[in-house]
């Protein structure tokens, strides 16, 4: 496979005068977790492959502050938002795209409050107008027929309103969109939103995550596609706990693009 080209980062373009298309925002999950790095380097590629000019912002990049606001530590929410937009109006960012809808409410809805203003789209977003502006085309690929069931982030459904552009990108797959039964506006939890990601679930008659997968098994689905690198850890493990990990694979729209890419 040949060498990937290097990415570039906000203070290598600025020292050169440049300024990106976009900003990619990794965030914690994109730049530490195992299984998410899989799903930034599929959208790296197909950012390449689009000849789309981003950057990141490489050590500069802190936490959103997502995970300490939502278990109640404003103090430090805020700490971590004024690093950041500090950051980011030095290198006169306009628009950040990212692969987590937990980065992209918090940079989008609440970083305006505290002087960060920037346009702030969803990688699904992203995607789907690189395809219909013809500067990403796709073959459907391995996933041509398969029925995928689509899984939707609390933070980008229900919290703003954006349930097409992933079934979009879905259907764009030649794959059969097979919904849940609780989808959209009435889309369940996988479990991990509001900081619960980083602890034990409370005692109860039932994981969250678990209930979620049941859903999604019920579709019969070859793949459950998520828009979200905690979405796609609660719904592993869901499947694991079900032992359909040999015949279920729970994936990003990342990484269907670009395997139907052929990246």
């Amino acid at each position: 496979m040949e060498q990937s080209p290097k990415i570039p980062t906000m203070a290598e373009l600025f020292a050169e005068g440049k300024q990106p298309e976009v900003l990619f925002w990794v965030g914690c999950a994109g730049s530490f977790d195992d299984r998410a790095k899989k799903i930034t380097k599929a959208f790296v590629k197909l950012l390449q492959k689009a000849s789309v000019s981003f950057a990141v912002l490489g050590t500069e990049e802190s936490c959103t502050g997502d995970p300490a606001k939502r278990s109640g530590n404003e103090f430090l929410f805020q700490m971590q938002a004024a690093t950041n937009i500090q950051v980011l109006n030095g290198y006169e960012i306009k628009k950040i795209v990212t692969t987590c809808p937990h980065c992209f409410n918090t940079l989008k809805n609440e970083y305006p409050d505290l002087g960060g203003d920037y346009e702030v789209v969803h990688h699904t977003q992203f995607l789907k107008d690189l395809l219909e502006a013809g500067r990403l085309t796709l073959e459907g690929g391995s996933f041509r027929g398969k029925r995928i069931t689509y899984h939707d982030p609390c933070y980008l459904g229900r919290a703003n309103g954006i349930y097409e552009a992933p079934r979009e990108l879905i259907r764009k797959l030649d794959a059969e969109l097979v919904e849940m039964k609780n989808c959209k506006q009435r889309g369940l939890c996988c479990g991990a939103g509001g900081a619960q990601m980083f602890k034990e679930p409370e005692k109860g008659d039932q994981d969250v995550n678990i209930k979620r997968t049941e859903e999604a098994l019920e579709t019969k689905p070859d793949v459950v596609a998520a828009g979200c690198p905690f979405c796609n850890t609660m719904m592993t493990d869901g499947v694991k706990n079900k032992e359909k990990e040999d015949s279920i694979k729970v994936l990003d729209l990342a990484e269907l693009l670009a395997d139907a890419a052929d990246l």
